[in-house]
């Protein structure tokens, strides 16, 4: 399965790629050959945290370049009055009794304790398309759901000012 992708989050994957293989690994390397001449490895704090770090930048490298090489482009396709990539959509949650804010983005952007929703999660994919005044239903993979109501929508645009997310 290929992630769908806008150019921006390939650009924001490569700058990312750049900087951590550029200068982050040479540091990190550096950071390891200085603790490991502490001495005694068994007993070197230094050296299994620079070695951790090292590792977590190498896995994020590894992630990056996974994810550019599997990738697939999308264009943000704008509808003028339904829910598209980017939007604010204000909706009442049914079951919750109250209003959000929630922001459909690409799965690399996601963050939903900022409500910033994936287009692939349910609720990304219940709002995809749809009208203020809809009301739609969210489904769950356990089966149980709950609907919200659109409330409105405002236009978004793919503005670079939305970070990828980190692990």
């Amino acid at each position: 399965m290929y992630d769908e992708l806008t150019a921006v989050d390939i650009r924001k994957m490569k700058e990312e790629l750049e900087h951590r293989i550029q200068v982050l690994r040479p540091q990190l390397i550096e950071e390891v050959q200085t603790a490991r001449a502490f001495g005694d490895l068994s007993e070197n704090f230094e050296y299994k945290c620079a070695k951790q770090a090292k590792n977590r930048n190498d896995s994020r490298i590894r992630y990056l370049e996974q994810m550019i090489r599997t990738a697939r482009v999308i264009e943000v396709k704008d509808r003028e009055d339904a829910v598209g990539l980017f939007d604010r959509v204000t909706v009442y949650n049914e079951m919750l009794k109250k209003e959000m804010v929630l922001r459909v983005v690409t799965t690399l952007r996601q963050d939903a304790l900022k409500g910033l929703i994936s287009k692939e999660s349910p609720v990304g994919q219940a709002l995809l398309g749809k009208r203020a005044g809809d009301r739609v239903q969210i489904t769950l993979d356990s089966g149980a759901g709950y609907f919200m109501e659109i409330r409105s929508i405002e236009k978004g645009e793919d503005d670079e000012s939305l970070e990828i997310s980190r692990y």
